[in-house]
């Protein structure tokens, strides 16, 4: 792993490697620079299973565990080499061409693709305690439903403290992150959050207004702490140095207050219903059909990166209802991957092919369908759609039952045990399996050599 990291940072020099930080699944690097990128050159390295470029992000796959030991390795290398001016991507040095690459880059850094970066880097630090606690939560579940009787057991009882946990604490983590990614004190963030869930809020009318605690949830949450971050910012800038440290957050607080409760979680509040009536309506009258939309467009939103912008909807599903039942139907995308990827591995004769298939096929059943996507389907054409295909069949059944999933950050198999009805799911994932593999090998593809 080393010397691949190695062979990128050699690859990268010019490219200005500005920030690395890493998901799952994905290395991820922001570069000052994206024209001409050595994208084959990378992708044919140790333990690439494939690359991505959003925007200004270079988004290299390796897998879960071994991307986070990449973005750690790529750290120390950038860390040992901060001194040295080959480093970093010179624009005088460029010209007038940088000027264009400038303007490229302007161009592709849209509001709404910057908007959903940030909600991503947000929502990514708390994936690992959403599966943790969802898994939890899943396992009792099914105990609970085998042998109702050890509800009353005291480790029962803890255990479901844990398992609820990071949904307790969720608008505070929320706040504290979004903070964090506006630049502004994650502390003054976490306490704006803490203010609106506070339980004292019920026991207060004013005007005749009864203040609910939590309410509007984490879109609540975004639009109160996105407030405070700007109001800081600028208090800064107003508030002398010596007073800064006292009055500033001071000032925030008090100021930012009233139109926290007032203003920004009504707000919150009726955005939070209407995506939650949205969501609800469109399954329940769309039925099976709703999830065949759903299921079979999922992969690529994951191609253009809209999916990031789904995560706060789901969160504030399992904040306002327990579950979120886009999850089951979005998680059949990867399992129709699966499957068409099977097809693959029946029908090509290619040895290298085969050899990746092998080694992606357990992370995707898994639910990690990336090494998939970017290895197998996408490269060859055709079985990407079939794919697509499989994953809309598996959908449509995830909404026809109305599955439910207690638990975020997860998808494929691991899943089953967070949903409310586990056979359904079950059910759905091997139809995605099967008509992926149907499609994928009944239409086929162009075997590489």
């Amino acid at each position: 792993m080393q010397k691949t990291i190695e062979e990128i940072h050699a690859l990268l020099i010019i490219y200005g490697i500005t920030k690395v930080y890493n998901c799952m699944t994905r290395m991820r690097l922001q570069l000052t620079n994206t024209e001409n990128l050595p994208l084959d050159a990378i992708k044919k390295l140790n333990y690439v299973l494939g690359v991505n470029l959003s925007g200004s992000e270079l988004q290299i796959i390796f897998g879960p565990g071994k991307a986070a030991t990449a973005a750690k390795i790529m750290q120390t290398i950038l860390s040992n080499n901060s001194n040295n001016q080959s480093t970093s991507f010179d624009p005088q040095s460029f010209g007038h061409a940088d000027n264009l690459h400038n303007a490229i880059r302007q161009k592709n850094a849209t509001f709404f693709k910057l908007l959903l970066k940030r909600i991503s880097h947000i929502f990514l630090p708390l994936i690992p305690a959403f599966i943790a606690c969802g898994l939890i939560t899943g396992i009792l579940n099914i105990i609970l439903k085998l042998d109702p009787a050890v509800t009353a057991s005291p480790i029962i009882k803890i255990l479901q403290i844990a398992g609820s946990s990071v949904f307790w604490g969720m608008n505070i983590f929320v706040g504290i992150n979004t903070a964090k990614e506006l630049g502004a004190s994650t502390m003054l963030g976490g306490t704006m959050a803490a203010i609106i869930t506070h339980p004292a809020l019920s026991t207060i009318a004013i005007l005749g207004i009864n203040l609910a605690p939590g309410r509007g949830g984490i879109i609540a949450v975004l639009l109160v702490v996105a407030f405070s971050s700007w109001l800081e910012h600028k208090l800064h800038k107003l508030v002398p140095q010596m007073l800064d440290l006292f009055l500033t957050p001071l000032l925030v607080i008090l100021i930012s207050t009233l139109p926290a409760l007032f203003i920004l979680q009504p707000i919150g509040g009726f955005i939070s219903d209407a995506i939650g009536q949205i969501v609800t309506n469109a399954i329940d009258a769309g039925g099976f059909l709703t999830g065949f939309v759903l299921g079979g467009t999922f992969l690529p939103l994951v191609l253009t990166g809209l999916h990031q912008g789904l995560t706060p909807i789901h969160a504030e599903l399992l904040s306002k209802y327990g579950v979120t039942i886009l999850l089951p139907i979005l998680a059949m995308a990867g399992a129709g991957q699966v499957g068409a990827s099977l097809a693959v591995y029946v029908k090509t004769k290619n040895s290298r092919l085969k050899k990746t298939i092998i080694s992606a096929l357990p992370v995707g059943i898994m639910g990690i369908g990336e090494p998939l996507i970017y290895g197998v389907t996408l490269p060859l054409g055709r079985p990407f759609f079939t794919a697509c295909f499989g994953g809309a069949c598996g959908g449509a059944i995830q909404a026809f039952y109305h599955v439910g999933s207690s638990v975020m950050g997860i998808s494929g198999l691991p899943l089953a045990a967070g949903t409310n009805n586990i056979p359904a799911y079950i059910i759905g994932l091997l139809i995605a399996y099967i008509t992926g593999f149907i499609a994928t090998y009944t239409i086929g593809f162009n075997d590489p050599e």
